[in-house]
């Protein structure tokens, strides 16, 4: 890791950066939003904790290493947390804690005046536990498995704090952080939907996920995941031969959803993901399943392809049996997954400011994007919630060959601590432009 560290400061040395020259917002701001921004910028202690954070940066992408080499699979995110929730003790957060479903959380109290912001970043990667997490840096490039899909998160996460504190900003609003489990996979959002039931008084929420400051993800696509379960007697190929099978009827299912026809819009899309079953090549099948991920952008049109799903697979199920003369094969749908669909208005003022924030960086942002995040949750439930960056290049996200850069990869953290502090205000600076409706 001293290698690692090494190369890091020397390459960052190379990418000095230069002011950053504003650029017009992707969304308009409102004029008294973008007046609490400018007040927010032009506060004194506000411009040091910004240049901080520059300066530190070497020290964020070494936490950034150090959290990724710890395997963090979905349901099996311990190590990483106990990790964090020191880290979170270490900057000061004496009150984080790991609640009952993994998450670390912790506080930071304003004036007890303004509005909360749950801020997060997810621990856990796609990747399982046998899968090597160890750093590698070829030609500028740090390598690893999760580095950037969500551990560049979740090293933002600790800049901001670490700036927070050195400086000693008050907040109006309180600001509760966290490195929530169970974003990826069958983790089914677990973390985020255990923080939205147990925490009261949640008025917006901000996920840092992933690199590349390149968009502001305000809406949120749902997805429904299944496995569909064949059952049936089995037999001998030969000597039970005319018994129905339970991989025929699944054959049967997946040919029938496969000619399914979706709308492009609301975007619709689903994939028979995986598939078995069966005991041996000379047995009739008494079992098999398949899993199956549904997704839109639409809740109804996710509803309608879910319920053409299912009718093909008792329409196979009826036509397996119909074909031997027997009512032996059932079929089961056992839910796995489920992410509600939301979204967020651009006329937002979490929107807003994000987007203000970065024009103020120099940050040139491509659009408004919907994605499958943590923000589905707060959405569908109608807090205001978005997903940023986490700053820096990086690409091959979910696979063993993801790679990070740390190129002007702290306008992250900084983009994050200005849409903090502009959002539950700085006493004596600014006020809230975040409601606490909720």
């Amino acid at each position: 890791m001293k290698n690692l560290a090494l190369g890091l400061t020397l390459f960052l040395q190379a990418f000095v950066a230069v002011s950053a020259q504003e650029l017009e917002p992707l969304v308009p701001v409102d004029e008294p939003i973008s007046r609490q921004l400018q007040a927010v910028l032009a506060d004194s202690t506000v411009q040091a904790a910004l240049q901080r954070i520059q300066e530190r940066e070497p020290l964020t992408v070494e936490e950034q290493l150090e959290i990724t080499e710890i395997p963090a699979p979905p349901f099996q995110e311990e190590r990483r947390a106990a990790d964090y929730l020191q880290r979170f003790q270490d900057l000061g957060l004496s009150n984080a804690y790991i609640d009952d479903e993994g998450n670390v959380v912790a506080t930071r109290r304003g004036s007890g005046e303004g509005p909360t912001l749950l801020i997060a970043a997810h621990l856990d990667t796609v990747f399982p536990e046998s899968v090597d997490t160890t750093v590698e840096l070829r030609e500028g490039r740090y390598y690893a498995p999760g580095i950037g899909d969500d551990t560049r998160g979740l090293a933002v996460l600790l800049s901001v704090i670490d700036v927070l504190n050195q400086y000693e900003i008050e907040t109006v609003g309180d600001i509760i952080f966290s490195g929530n489990v169970g974003e990826e996979g069958r983790g089914d959002l677990r973390g985020v939907k255990a923080l939205f039931r147990d925490l009261e008084g949640v008025d917006g929420f901000i996920s840092v996920d992933g690199v590349r400051l390149s968009r502001i993800t305000a809406g949120g696509t749902g997805s429904r995941r299944f496995e569909f379960i064949f059952s049936g007697p089995g037999g001998h190929s030969f000597g039970a031969f005319g018994l129905p099978s339970a991989i025929h009827a699944m054959g049967r299912a997946i040919a029938y959803i496969a000619e399914l026809q979706t709308p492009q819009f609301p975007k619709t899309t689903f994939t028979v993901g995986t598939v078995s079953g069966g005991t041996s090549v000379n047995s009739i099948a008494a079992d098999a399943t398949f899993a199956i991920d549904m997704r839109s952008n639409n809740s109804e049109s996710l509803a309608i392809f879910e319920q053409q799903a299912k009718q093909a697979a008792l329409t196979a199920v009826t036509e397996e049996n119909s074909r031997w003369g027997s009512d032996a094969i059932s079929v089961e749908f056992k839910l796995i997954g489920d992410r509600p669909v939301g979204s967020t208005s651009a006329d937002s003022p979490i929107v807003q400011v994000a987007a203000g924030a970065y024009a103020q960086l120099g940050v040139s942002i491509d659009g408004i994007t919907i994605s499958s995040t943590d923000s589905n949750v707060p959405m569908a439930l109608g807090i205001p919630a978005i997903t940023i960056s986490g700053g820096g290049e990086g690409g091959g996200a979910h696979s063993p060959a993801e790679w990070f850069e740390p190129v002007d990869s702290h306008l992250g953290p900084q983009a994050v601590l200005l849409n903090i502090l502009t959002l539950v205000g700085v006493q004596g600076v600014s006020e809230p432009v975040l409601t606490n409706d909720y």
